[in-house]
């Protein structure tokens, strides 16, 4: 187009023209049914804000519950100050949270003095239960279709179009509820998130036997949370530990404290409030193996259980001395021993890598090793139970020799269920990576982390695990995370082949993230 042409074009008309054209566009249906829908949404969102709650009497607690729009569906258990428990029940974007907001002294009391009140209200908090989550439905629809209709009444000065966004926002709520309703999944009860003060966790979620024995028994469990909490209200300065139980063996596992002091009030912490029987460290208990840090290890004489250690590239034979010293520790060097109703094969690690002069074998020659040391196992008149080794290299070939790997020296936690049948568990640092945990250039600080392990009494396999993540040096927060062993019966070694397909046994369980 050339300059005389653009001087000649009617712009002032054109642009008339697109006005025109947005006055009708907008006159249209598709505009008002667009302004009615938006409405309808934002008008629930602010009625669901302001009216979507309700108070209803649980055992002996004032709960509020809660109801709101997230990407993320979940139910959210807060019981402040302590911290949240968070499930993932539903798929549906929204979330259902439920707050502990009185006690009732009275009725917390009864059951104080009579034990088997908790199993009473067992019988009627699923009625409860029902009664709050029926009133918060009916509640919540009538709040957000009266919001939306207040605000289209609001925007459109139209009776009709306020109904049109109510019943726009009153559809939308009944469609994602019938979502949630469809991916419900009650077990998810089983593996809570919590987050919060870590001495409480234990009590709040209840004991591993309860959850992998009773956990589809949804209201004995409601009840039994309940009830804790209210136990923990009455008495936060003074929580209860678990009660002992002949059927289940509690394990701490703990790996490279690397010479950090602080590990060992959060190992006492721990070990007192989970009634751990057995503590397992995976090695790297010093940072460089020296004379000076042997007496590091006369905290491990102050713990009143069984500690079973091995050795890591960071600890040195004098550490190994020193550790041997202590009147409850059991050094496993290549050894089977039989500890708190468990079988523990252990080694420690070939490498000294503090000594610069010293000839460590490289990672084929720990593998190696570890190849041999499961050979001498697999073969022999003890079925081990457990393995603890530092490293994952040595640790590799006891699988489909044993069904449970404790290791560490990553410094992050992560776990893997093999086709072989054998879970290796690798530990973070309990030390948070010791000094080099100070340094905060790298990044953000690590964590301390551990894990309780639930073994079976009786056939010694694996149950259920805690994992616990406490902050790094600067920071506060705590997580427990459970999760359930699917199938801890499982076969392990070669997989068995069946001549009948209909009589071949299941797939070994999926790894729990």
């Amino acid at each position: 187009m050339s300059w005389g042409e653009i001087r000649a074009y009617d712009f002032r008309g054109a642009y008339e023209r697109f006005r025109a054209t947005l006055r009708r566009w907008r006159a249209g249906r598709l505009w008002r049914w667009s302004c009615v829908f938006v409405a309808g949404l934002v008008g629930g969102w602010l009625g669901l804000a302001l009216g979507g709650q309700v108070v209803t009497p649980i055992g002996p607690a004032d709960v509020t519950f809660s109801l709101s729009p997230q990407w993320h569906g979940e139910t959210v258990v807060n019981v402040a100050p302590l911290g949240q428990l968070a499930f993932d029940t539903h798929a549906a974007p929204l979330k259902l949270e439920a707050t502990i907001t009185d006690i009732r002294l009275a009725a917390a009391e009864e059951m104080f003095a009579d034990p088997e009140a908790i199993n009473r209200m067992a019988a009627g908090i699923g009625a409860d239960l029902t009664d709050g989550v029926i009133a918060l439905l009916l509640r919540s629809a009538l709040a957000a279709t009266a919001g939306a209709a207040i605000m289209g009444l609001l925007l459109f000065r139209s009776a009709w179009r306020a109904l049109a966004s109510g019943a726009t926002s009153l559809l939308v709520l009944v469609g994602f509820g019938g979502v949630a309703g469809l991916t419900f999944n009650p077990s998810a009860i089983a593996e809570p998130r919590y987050t919060g003060l870590i001495a409480g966790a234990p009590m709040v979620v209840g004991s591993a036997d309860d959850v992998f024995s009773r956990f589809t028994e949804y209201q004995e469990q409601l009840a039994g949370l309940v009830g804790n909490v209210s136990m923990i209200y009455e008495a936060t300065s003074s929580l209860p530990v678990y009660d002992d139980d002949e059927s289940v063996i509690r394990v701490l596992h703990v790996s490279d404290i690397q010479l950090n002091p602080a590990s060992w009030s959060i190992i006492s912490t721990l070990q007192e409030q989970y009634g751990v029987d057995v503590i397992v460290d995976s090695g790297d208990l010093t940072d460089r193996g020296s004379a000076a840090e042997d007496v590091f290890a006369d905290e491990i004489g102050k713990l009143d259980v069984p500690y079973v250690w091995v050795r890591g590239q960071h600890d040195s034979m004098g550490t190994q001395r020193a550790v041997e010293a202590q009147p409850n520790t059991v050094v496993l060097d290549g050894d089977v021993e039989e500890v708190g109703g468990l079988t523990f094969y252990g080694a420690g690690d070939p490498r000294f890598t503090p000594d610069a002069t010293r000839l460590n074998p490289d990672a084929a020659g720990v593998a190696a090793l570890g190849k041999e040391q499961a050979a001498s196992i697999a073969g022999g008149s003890d079925d081990v139970d457990v393995a603890i080794l530092h490293t994952r290299t040595q640790a590799e070939p006891f699988d489909g020799v044993v069904p449970l790997v404790l290791a560490g020296n990553e410094h992050r936690r992560s776990t893997e269920l093999t086709d072989l049948g054998t879970r290796f568990l690798i530990q973070g640092s309990t030390g948070g990576a010791g000094l080099s945990g100070l340094d905060h250039g790298s990044g953000r600080p690590t964590p301390y982390q551990a894990s309780v392990l639930y073994f079976d009494a009786e056939t010694g396999r694996l149950q259920a695990r805690d994992d616990i993540d406490l902050g790094g040096i600067g920071l506060t927060s705590a997580q427990v995370e459970r999760h359930i062993e699917e199938d801890p019966g499982r076969h392990v070694g070669e997989p068995v082949e069946e001549e009948d397909e209909e009589d071949e046994d299941p797939s070994p369980a999926e790894d729990t993230p």
